[in-house]
């Protein structure tokens, strides 16, 4: 099993894995992880946002559809694509992103708008520019909408 780090040239290089370190490997893509069953991506990488959100369980996709509609109300103009793995809305620099996982959709409009809605945020788990609302509330896609404008407006962005 192996690692790729980054080298001195900022090339990958391939690193071996120390077996005493690992907790789990990935029975369907052989990946060595540190803690059991850590989730993660097994497959090839999603293209485009609708193969994004077509790769996340069933229950949970209606849900990252509700976000991906409010940002795009809220910035037309803006277009779709990969980066980071996770959707994001794109014009000439990521603009904003967000991501799917077990218990919360993650929105990631950077550390700049984090502070400017602090006020509007304070029932949500927040860090260094990222947002986490959980599945078992209302996803509050107005203040989604708000923010999503917000940094495209003021060209503040991840």
């Amino acid at each position: 099993m192996a690692d790729v780090e980054r080298g001195k040239a900022g090339k990958n290089t391939v690193q071996p894995v120390d077996q005493e370190k690992v907790g789990w490997t990935c029975p369907q893509c052989g990946r060595a992880f540190a803690r059991r069953n850590q989730s993660h991506y097994c497959g090839q990488k999603p293209k485009t946002v609708d193969e994004y959100i077509a790769a996340q369980p069933e229950n949970l996709r209606p849900y990252l559809q509700s976000v991906r509609d409010a940002v795009h109300r809220a910035i037309p103009e803006a277009e779709e694509k990969i980066s980071w793995s996770m959707p994001t809305f794109w014009k000439s620099h990521n603009i904003i992103h967000f991501a799917g996982f077990k218990n919360h959709v993650g929105l990631y409009p950077g550390t700049e708008a984090v502070e400017e809605f602090a006020d509007r945020l304070k029932e949500y788990k927040t860090s260094k520019g990222s947002i986490q609302f959980l599945y078992s509330k209302p996803i509050p896609l107005e203040l989604i909408a708000d923010i999503a404008r917000w940094c495209y407006e003021t060209g503040k962005h991840p």
